[in-house]
């Protein structure tokens, strides 16, 4: 807190629950807003890695959850990360077995500016998926599930040193938990998204400093 007191110029630091429910007050709307400006700090490239990660709810006991009725599911949060500075673009979240084909498209559409090049695994091997980004401009870099020889095929004319920046994101997923935590401590979902969100939002500005 006194660095945030010396940061905003502030004479009195604010006690922990007004801090909440200012966060609280704030829409998502604001908070993708403020991402992204966070990510124009950064030189970013347009090579962009998708890639998805787990989150829990909660690093809590059985007891806790128990008396509070918080059932545990675990957040699916899919990230778009770029390869040369590790700047975070966008994210999505949810508490679904939603594919990672059907989770891409809205990240595509949504940040279409900023990506030139799309790298994926074989989680995101779908023609929709390649379609879409063509027509966005896009070149859509993901690899085939192989089901046939022609597939092996593709794979290997792949550029790999291009396809190897998608390694990126496995380095941003670990360093996020590593330093801001595996677990959002949040109860209810739209606070826990926005939880995500800052996360992410911290990320960009520690990387631009």
């Amino acid at each position: 807190m006194p660095r945030v007191q010396s940061a905003l110029n502030l004479e009195e630091i604010l006690s922990p629950s007004t801090l909440c429910k200012a966060f609280n007050r704030l829409d998502m709307a604001v908070w993708r807003v403020l991402l992204n400006i966070s990510v124009t700090l950064l030189p970013t490239n347009g090579i962009v890695g998708i890639d998805a990660s787990g989150f829990d709810p909660s690093h809590a006991s059985k007891h806790y959850t128990k008396r509070t009725k918080l059932t545990i599911q675990q957040l699916k949060v899919t990230l778009l990360v770029d390869t040369r500075t590790n700047a975070i673009l966008n994210l999505h979240v949810t508490t679904t077995r939603k594919h990672d084909s059907q989770i891409a498209p809205s990240l595509i559409k949504r940040n279409t500016d900023e990506v030139a090049i799309l790298l994926g695994d074989k989680g995101y091997d779908d023609q929709k998926i390649r379609a879409l980004a063509r027509e966005d401009g896009v070149r859509p870099v993901i690899k085939h599930r192989e089901f046939s020889p022609l597939h092996q095929a593709w794979n290997s004319r792949l550029d790999a040193d291009l396809y190897g920046q998608r390694r990126q994101n496995e380095t941003v997923n670990s360093r996020i938990k590593r330093k801001y935590g595996a677990f959002v401590r949040s109860r209810l979902w739209w606070k826990q998204s926005h939880e995500l969100v800052v996360g992410c939002l911290t990320h960009n500005i520690d990387k631009a400093l």
